[in-house]
């Protein structure tokens, strides 16, 4: 691989995110997560608000979000800006693997760039995943469980909508590490010695 890059994709409540950033931090290099709706929102001239509430969502196939302002423009009239917002940070992904090493949470990385980059993929036990949502939102259980499978659910479907893969097949990813097992400083310097084999 021509740069290091390591790609990242998560169950919801694993703290994949929280592991990146940690690593990122560690490493001195850039962590994208939200960064890349920025840069596509600056590429595109949309409101970033707009980007953000189509993140990781694959399009409803029964409905395009024609009551947005920005969806009515002539240039986006039948194209969802999901998948505007997918083909921007496509491109600015492939950029990133070829300019810098960083770290990229979710958004197909590991599919876009293939064998130049370490995929990982994090995950944890439902239970656990439910009581660190719990902890990190203060969110009532029965909420928490609810948006635990929901976020799974659409990420999920994203991901497989836009790369005709298994989500969940670990055959997809290079690196699989169960968070709960495992504290976060032993993971980022564990990460870390990978990082540096690259």
């Amino acid at each position: 691989m021509s740069h290091r890059i390591i790609t990242i994709n998560r169950m919801y409540g694993s703290g994949g995110r929280l592991l990146g950033k940690a690593l990122a931090n560690k490493l001195g290099i850039h962590f994208y997560d939200h960064e890349l709706i920025r840069l596509a929102s600056e590429e595109n001239d949309i409101p970033y608000e707009e980007l953000l509430k189509v993140d990781e969502k694959k399009a409803n196939q029964w409905r395009l979000p024609i009551n947005e302002q920005m969806q009515m423009q002539p240039q986006y009239h039948f194209h969802p800006m999901n998948d505007v917002l997918f083909e921007t940070e496509s491109k600015i992904i492939e950029r990133l693997g070829k300019t810098e090493d960083c770290i990229i949470v979710g958004r197909c990385a590991n599919y876009i760039l293939g064998d130049d980059c370490l995929s990982l993929f994090v995950y944890a036990p439902y239970e656990y995943r439910v009581k660190a949502v719990m902890e990190r939102l203060g969110r009532e259980e029965k909420s928490a469980r609810a948006l635990v499978k929901k976020m799974d659910k659409t990420r999920k479907s994203y991901y497989e909508f836009f790369t005709d893969q298994k989500w969940n097949n670990l055959d997809n990813y290079q690196l699989c590490i169960d968070t709960s097992r495992f504290s976060q400083d032993f993971l980022v310097n564990m990460l870390a010695e990978v990082y540096q084999t690259l």
